[in-house]
């Protein structure tokens, strides 16, 4: 009983790790063939987000929000999953409800 205490202890810390190494990530994708370019940090904050010149003065809003939409949820999904890989290396691939 002990020893599965450590071992729960030991993979406790190692996730904490993994978090901390995955949040301080900046994670990129992007939209439109790269007209629009977000930015994001592994803990899931938006840090940038570049739009070219020339699609703002195309004037579309429309399309324009689109493309934020696409490119900042890409790279929102792009960091869960990068957290989730992560965190499948301590886990051994076991769900553990609020990690995967």
């Amino acid at each position: 009983m002990m020893d599965m205490m450590r071992q729960a202890r030991e993979m406790q810390k190692k996730m904490g790790q993994i978090q901390k190494k995955v949040a301080a990530m900046e994670i990129t994708a992007s939209a439109g063939g790269g007209m629009v370019t977000a930015v994001v940090s592994g803990d899931l904050e938006l840090k940038s987000l570049r739009i070219e010149p020339n699609l703002v003065q195309e004037g579309d809003v429309g399309m324009i929000e689109d493309l934020i939409l696409t490119a900042v949820n890409a790279a929102f999904k792009k960091a869960q999953d990068t957290m989730a890989e992560e965190m499948k290396a301590v886990t051994g691939g076991l769900k553990i409800p609020g990690l995967s």
